[in-house]
């Protein structure tokens, strides 16, 4: 229609005219909450582009605002995994908990070249949405893919999805864009948007959703794009993730600036702050403003501002130091406790519930709340019958929070009051004895091999690559043996019968014939993958190979008291306290029996402690190596009689540091340990421990 009308250029310079005002409209209604452009002004806009594109197709680009809808639906998620994982947050919900945080960053520069800048730190403050985590990839300034937060490993591809969101642009402003940009941020619903929505279902007679949060999850994650487009969600930038191409500021705030100039949406609610006062002055204002904010919030996030101080504090298991989420007081609810139930989980661990009569909290009906554990019941004195306080602690997990004494029902004088709550002594699942080791808070049940409530778990660990390392015997697999009575205990599996595994759903005589050969493969193992197989509570792999060189046998070892099992390296009296009450158990004993007359290990004489060039040398591995997985450099290691320890003492003769180490590296130089990068380890391993 307009190709026969207008030369090329004029009809490419038409387009683009077309794609800039729509972009500037979407900005200034989407992210500005400022529109300027009349609804049906941007319909007729749209509606030309669509019809230059539909007649001229080889003007329709991925950046196309015409191309933010229409999607077909898809039939699953497909999986993403993080190059650069999202980590969660630590959480604090007292002012106390606030300055231990604040005291941990000083403490970190106060060790470091940045001693200087520890008297009273700069921080980048920002809302908590209440939301769901995304990550949004741009090549070349191109919106390219989209992906859910996940397990923070891998995460799900909703780039249809995230394409309806007109607060994302779909094309950086930006002249020299990186190569690639991974932008981190939160998918929500504002307030008056979820408002909308609830009253469009009302009024067709459908069911609401209960608040923002559930909305927008629920939003993001439907399989056909045009429902989401429906639904009016919004996005808020807070970080960056992987980035090629190009520098970042200095600072936290830097960076948001940079993003908010390429006309990503970034909260106006951030801002700069010095200090624990600092951050409790924006945290109580934030406070007082919340509930006229125009969307939800459950908290504030605090970060260390300067970037190269933030590599410097690095990471604990999945959360970053130098960032700490500051919780609002969660919202709670009164109800009463209408029986205590026990469950026990996985691990074995009891832990007592509370059923309750159902109350509304914080946008769900709760009918249970944990107790966590026997002494808490008994500290709070929770009883059935009771008027309590519900609150989802933390905003995820329902809790008791306390009983209100005065409302305790009075009893009739002929009747016995309701008796404090005491701890099973049997496991509920399975009748074996619970035990409760000194020092710890839970109460577990000793019967890890063959408590139905642990099979599952306990079966997975022995497959385990590291414990008897049986192929293709992966979780789904188990359920199902389970569920159909093929396998109770480890036992099991070297008597399970062929022609009922080839019939399970997905599994042809093939795949069971691989099975099978795997088990028996699995036969005769060596003493220490077995013990670390049998799944001991507090023995892991390492504990496994000391136990395995000091005894020998397994017998030896199943005989040994706790002060010959403290004779063998790092066994302390936890350790030995945890192998006592599983060999004390029948039942694990008699699974031991059964795994013997399968051959599923084969003992040795005791060995000496080790042979080889790095002989009573120690060594802790940090961050990534260039070329070496953290599981090879611990085989060369050990092979040559060193030892690889999770944590740096004064014992520790090595670090070996990677890309991106941890607070060990710290540790190792206030100690004056020798650290090394890949190319000096393998130098120390080829010439001998203490040979530099």
């Amino acid at each position: 229609m307009f190709a026969s009308e207008v030369e090329a250029g004029q009809l490419n310079r038409r387009v683009q005219q077309l794609r800039t005002a729509i972009d500037e409209a979407n900005y200034l209604y989407y992210v500005l909450d400022a529109p300027t452009l009349p609804d049906a002004e941007y319909d007729r806009l749209l509606r030309e582009l669509q019809e230059i594109e539909s007649a001229n197709p080889e003007q329709r680009t991925s950046d196309s605002p015409t191309q933010r809808v229409g999607a077909g639906p898809l039939k699953a998620f497909p999986e993403v995994e993080h190059v650069i994982p999202m980590l969660s947050l630590n959480n604090a919900f007292s002012e106390a908990e606030v300055a231990a945080f604040d005291r941990r960053v000083r403490e970190g520069l106060e060790r470091s070249r940045l001693a200087s800048e520890s008297a009273d730190i700069e921080y980048a403050v920002e809302p908590k949405f209440d939301g769901l985590a995304v990550a949004l990839h741009f090549r070349q300034g191109i919106f390219v893919q989209g992906a859910t937060r996940g397990d923070g490993i891998n995460g799900e591809d909703v780039s249809a999805n995230l394409r309806t969101i007109r607060a994302i642009p779909m094309r950086l402003a930006c002249e020299n864009p990186p190569d690639w940009l991974e932008v981190r941020g939160e998918v929500l619903m504002l307030r008056r948007d979820f408002e909308h929505l609830n009253q469009a279902a009302r009024e067709r007679g459908e069911k609401t959703f209960v608040n923002p949060r559930n909305a927008a999850a629920g939003s993001l994650r439907q399989l056909d794009p045009r429902i989401t487009a429906q639904r009016r969600l919004s996005f808020f930038a807070y970080g960056v993730g992987r980035i090629e191409g190009a520098s970042l500021a200095e600072t936290h705030a830097g960076v948001m600036d940079w993003l908010a100039e390429m006309r990503l949406p970034v909260s106006n609610e951030r801002g700069l702050v010095r200090g624990v006062d600092g951050l409790m002055g924006y945290f109580r204002a934030l406070g007082a403003r919340r509930d006229t904010l125009p969307f939800d919030i459950d908290g504030a996030v605090y970060k260390v501002n300067r970037l190269d101080v933030q590599a410097m504090l690095g990471f604990v298991a999945r959360a970053p130091r130098f960032a700490i989420a500051h919780k609002y007081p969660a919202q709670e609810e009164i109800t009463q406790v209408e029986s205590i139930d026990v469950q026990v989980g996985r691990t074995g661990a009891l832990t007592p519930v509370a059923r309750l009569k159902p109350v509304f909290v914080g946008g769900v009906t709760v009918t249970n709340a944990t107790l966590h554990n026997e002494d808490e019941v008994r500290r709070k004195d929770v009883r059935i019958g009771d008027s309590v306080i519900v609150r989802r602690a933390g905003d995820v997990i329902p809790e008791v929070a306390g009983v209100l004494l005065d409302r305790r029902p009075m009893r009739d004088p002929l009747m016995p009051e309701f008796p404090a709550f005491s701890m099973p002594v049997v496991c509920p699942e399975c009748g074996a004895p619970v035990v409760r080791l000194e020092g710890e808070a839970a109460a577990r049940c000793s019967n890890g091999l063959s408590c139905p409530a642990q099979r599952k778990q306990a079966l997975m660990h022995f497959a385990s690559r590291r414990a008897m390392d049986i192929d293709g015997l992966g979780e789904k697999l188990i359920e199902q043996l389970l569920e159909q009575g093929l396998v109770r205990t480890p036992a099991d599996l070297y008597r399970i019968d062929p022609t009922r595994l080839a019939s399970l759903e997905r599994m042809a005589e093939k795949s069971a014939d691989n099975l099978l050969r795997a088990i028996e493969a699995s036969r005769n193992r060596d003493l220490a993958r077995f013990i670390f197989a049998l799944g001991i509570r507090n023995v892991g792999e390492q504990t496994a190979k000391d136990l395995a060189r000091h005894f020998g046998n397994l017998d030896a070892m199943m005989a040994a008291d706790e002060t010959a099992l403290q004779q063998v390296s790092d066994v302390g009296p936890v350790v030995a306290k945890s192998m006592r009450a599983f060999f004390a158990e029948p039942h694990n004993n008699a699974v031991i029996e059964e795994l013997r007359q399968a051959h599923a290990w084969k003992d040795g004489e005791a060995q000496p402690k080790s042979v080889g060039k790095l002989v009573g040398q120690i060594f802790v591995l940090t961050g990534t190596l260039p070329t070496l997985s953290r599981d090879q450099a611990k085989f060369m290691i050990e092979s040559e009689g060193g030892k690889v320890a999770g944590s740096v003492s004064k014992k520790t003769d090595y670090v070996i540091a990677g890309a991106e180490p941890g607070s060990k590296i710290i540790k190792a130089q206030d100690l004056g340990i020798t650290i090394l990068d890949e190319v000096a380890f393998l130098d120390v391993l080829k010439q001998g421990g203490g040979q530099q």
